[in-house]
């Protein structure tokens, strides 16, 4: 079971699943997101791994870029600011939306508490 989302060096990430588990299409950028309180972040010279003691997966972020939007995503209102404070610029955008879609849709992020429709 892997997610992979990012992609090698300055590259747009790259989204890569494993068992299906594609990209949320209700990912919302603008919304506050977090990782999920039962994920490990491991910081690893391509990136990061991530396992989620929960549902025992592991998700690879293969762009140090990446592992900044969602280490900082509690530190920002939205999704959106985060990928900005990390110098995601417009062209990019939306390769880094479908990274975070993917990693929502594997319950390694979530909608923060007290947003509307979070989980637990």
């Amino acid at each position: 079971m892997s997610t992979n989302a990012g992609g090698y060096g300055g590259s747009a990430p790259r989204v890569d699943t494993a068992e299906g588990c594609g990209a949320d299409p209700s990912f919302d950028l603008d919304r506050p997101w977090c990782v999920d309180e039962r994920v490990a972040v491991r910081p690893e010279p391509f990136g990061a791994l991530l396992y989620h003691f929960g549902t025992r997966r592991l998700s690879f972020l293969k762009n140090t870029t990446v592992l900044e939007v969602v280490r900082s995503l509690a530190e920002h209102r939205t999704a959106r600011s985060a990928c900005l404070a990390a110098g995601v610029g417009a062209a990019a955008l939306p390769a880094y939306e479908r990274a975070l879609a993917t990693l929502a849709a594997s319950q390694m992020i979530r909608l923060r508490a007290g947003s509307e429709g979070a989980g637990p």
